[in-house]
């Protein structure tokens, strides 16, 4: 006889951007007794909500939320800080009785709390990041192309697990390997999961996502994006921030700038949004097994539940 699972549990809800997983995980917290731990990398910063689709002020008022709105747009918190605040909210919601859940779309945000990962804490180095950075700028236009090319060369896992275009990533896993003479790839570690895990997908027919994301992004832009991005400029936070990097914030930023008219951005953020979509699809491929899914087109929020507490 197999031995009773004594971890405790966490329920983790995944999907693409825009699929629905904020209102289907506030109606479960409210009915399950439950709190929130956001795994999304673009709600840690204040006073970006609108280009984020931060849940508002009253959804969260709905259950308690943890990590949003932890840290300003100029400060950085590596996957490692992610980790080690993610665990410590968690074990608070169990010491307080309830049931957590995790809930996010940044596939490396949510396997480096599910899958134990030890993420490298090697210490930024300012002046090799800034040898990479010139190097990628002596390259023009190709440079952030040639520097992942470099990655690639040595240590195509990671090179496979990062965006082309992200170049700060990219050179986040070229500083590692440099300073620790190790891939970046296997830096990471990988150990059973310290939660019992109830993972829960949704998803949605492709063109119903993108006619939702499409429509998520006219919306942020109606209701004040630019003006969002504009107060914090004013406050002094640079263009070139690795938070302001985040889809619609450099294009906000553009338009402000003049370099883009608000049509193009529009479209630009709809087609990188796009191509978001389906790098999140290729993450979840990989966890397939372990994840039930339920389509969204439908109203899943007592089926879900029923699953769950089967699993409990």
């Amino acid at each position: 006889m197999s031995q009773p699972d004594s971890r405790l549990p966490l329920i983790v809800i995944i999907g693409p951007t825009a699929v629905g997983k904020t209102e289907l995980a506030l109606q479960l917290a409210e009915r399950l007794n439950g709190e929130i731990v956001s795994a999304d990398s673009r709600l840690f910063y204040r006073g970006m909500d609108i280009g984020t689709a931060k849940p508002s002020t009253a959804e969260m008022a709905r259950v308690p939320h943890h990590l949003i709105d932890v840290a300003n747009p100029d400060e950085t918190w590596s996957l490692s800080v992610f980790q080690q605040k993610a665990c410590q909210a968690i074990d608070g919601i169990h010491q307080r009785g309830k049931l957590p859940f995790l809930v996010g779309g940044t596939g490396q945000y949510i396997r480096a709390v599910t899958q134990g990962w030890t993420p490298p804490e090697v210490k930024p180095d300012e002046r090799l990041r800034a040898i990479l950075e010139k190097l990628k700028d002596e390259k023009g236009p190709d440079g952030t192309c040639w520097l992942h090319d470099k990655l690639r060369i040595l240590d195509s896992v990671s090179a496979d697990r990062i965006d082309p275009r992200n170049y700060r990533r990219t050179i986040r896993a070229l500083e590692v390997i440099f300073t620790t003479g190790q891939p970046f790839s296997t830096q990471r570690g990988q150990e059973d999961s310290p939660y019992r895990l109830i993972s829960i997908g949704l998803k949605r027919p492709r063109p119903e996502l993108y006619a939702r994301v499409d429509e998520r992004i006219e919306s942020m832009f109606k209701n004040g994006l630019l003006n969002e991005v504009e107060k914090l400029l004013e406050k002094g936070y640079a263009p070139d921030l690795p938070s302001m990097s985040a889809i619609g914030y450099r294009e906000a930023v553009a338009v402000i700038q003049g370099k883009m008219s608000l049509d193009e951005a529009i479209v630009q953020m709809k087609r990188i949004t796009r191509v978001f979509v389906r790098r999140q699809g290729n993450w979840f491929k990989e966890d397939d097994a372990q994840i039930k899914w339920f389509d969204a087109t439908m109203e899943v929020t007592r089926a879900v539940e029923k699953y769950i507490k089967s699993m409990l």
